[in-house]
């Protein structure tokens, strides 16, 4: 019994370390035929002409909305970038509070084309400063009812771990696509029980990059600050432009 006991972890030991070092949880944006975004905010700088040097860039996922507040660069950044022809993307940023009049709110505001992407942004598991896990699920539901499509969930491991522990694979979570958080080159303990894998890894922000030293930063995008949060898609650039917004 003991050696079919250590023969079986041995096995499962080997698989998960296997899963944690697929190709897309280590470096992936090293690989030149992977497709990359940003995801800006109002006080973030772009420099378009600049920006546009970089050929993996090919989306923009910008705030639309923060709790009850627009974000002053949403409409203009959203005309220039689909102009140049970028992908585009929405997303809310959750605050506490009724999630039916946020989803409601984002959804006024943004008035999502078919080709665009929306996203709810959980920041983190304190209900007192961000939304809720259960107020998340209204407002997924809410934006469901209201386009007929779910949004991406952005989450970084501490949330995603929350939601893998408490919902697993039979919520609405596990219908959404995982816009993933997390700063730092490998990832080797995924919290795989609601997602897979991440759709979209956000892997450079100004939590791992610094003003005097640029070179600290994972991925340096022309045209951008340190500080602006750069994305890696799980797929090749076709990939991204073919499946964009992700709601299939």
């Amino acid at each position: 019994m003991k050696s079919t006991v250590t023969s079986l972890l041995t096995i499962l030991m080997v698989s998960c370390s296997v899963f944690a070092q697929s190709p897309e949880f280590t470096e992936p944006w090293k690989d030149p035929n992977i497709a990359l975004a940003i995801d800006p905010y109002e006080k973030n700088d772009i420099d378009w002409e600049k920006l546009a040097t970089d050929k993996r860039v090919v989306a923009i996922i910008h705030r639309a909305t923060i709790g009850d507040r627009a974000d002053r660069k949403y409409t203009e950044r959203r005309d220039e970038a689909k102009k140049r022809g970028y992908k585009w993307g929405a997303y809310h940023f959750g605050r506490p509070g009724d999630p039916t009049k946020q989803a409601d709110f984002f959804l006024r505001t943004v008035k999502p084309a078919a080709d665009e992407l929306i996203a709810l942004d959980l920041e983190s598991v304190d209900e007192g400063k961000d939304m809720s896990l259960e107020e998340a699920r209204v407002f997924i539901t809410r934006i469901k009812e209201k386009t007929g499509r779910y949004p991406l969930i952005y989450a970084n491991n501490e949330v995603t771990k929350a939601i893998s522990d408490q919902y697993g694979t039979n919520d609405v979570f596990s219908k959404t696509h995982l816009w993933y958080a997390r700063f730092k080159r490998n990832v080797t303990d995924f919290p795989s029980a609601t997602w897979k894998t991440y759709t979209i890894w956000q892997f450079s922000s100004e939590q791992n990059c610094s003003p005097a030293k640029r070179s600290t930063c994972l991925y340096t995008v022309p045209g951008t600050e340190y500080d602006m949060d750069v994305d890696v898609f799980n797929g090749t650039l076709d990939e991204l432009r073919n499946k964009w917004p992700f709601d299939k």
